[in-house]
């Protein structure tokens, strides 16, 4: 969570699994096209913490907005390819509920899946009150939350090998 006190993009990389490690590991990112002035620079965030940890097997798929995030992920995890699965979207407070339904249903969609499939889906949905907001965190001020996504990705599949042994 961004914050005054933590910026997105900062993780201890020290603290990161062994890029060999990495590199026999398999992601997938689903990528919202709606806001896409956001959604790509996240996906662009996602891409470069990834490679700079070691990844080398990186799919992206785009979907036309945020709510078709869940069905994506729910694809990417059906062809048990891939260790972990990051979703990325942007949806922006406007005049009407519609923001409250497409934000509760993608959120309460990743969480069912996380809760009952082995595959670590990665919350990558940024609901903001306005656009400098979003954009504060898609690379500005606050960081990149596609940055942090990639991070959490790496460390819930060298988790999930952990708990395996």
């Amino acid at each position: 969570m961004a914050s005054k006190l933590h910026n997105l993009s900062e993780y201890d990389a020290n603290s990161m699994p062994d890029k060999a490690v990495v590199a026999k590991q398999s992601y997938a990112i689903a990528v919202a096209d709606w806001n896409s002035n956001v959604t790509f620079k996240l996906l662009e965030g996602a891409l470069e913490a990834l490679e700079e940890n070691g990844a080398v097997d990186v799919d992206v798929v785009h979907v036309p907005g945020a709510f078709e995030l869940t069905y994506a992920a729910k694809y990417l995890q059906s062809k048990k390819k891939y260790d972990a699965i990051i979703v990325l979207g942007c949806v922006i407070q406007g005049d009407t509920p519609h923001f409250d339904y497409v934000c509760a249903g993608t959120t309460q969609g990743i969480a069912h899946l996380n809760a009952t499939t082995d595959i670590p889906v990665i919350y990558g949905l940024i609901t903001t009150n306005n656009m400098q907001q979003a954009e504060d965190r898609a690379g500005g001020c606050l960081g990149n939350k596609g940055d942090e996504c990639a991070v959490a990705a790496i460390k819930m599949v060298n988790l999930k090998q952990q708990l395996k042994k």
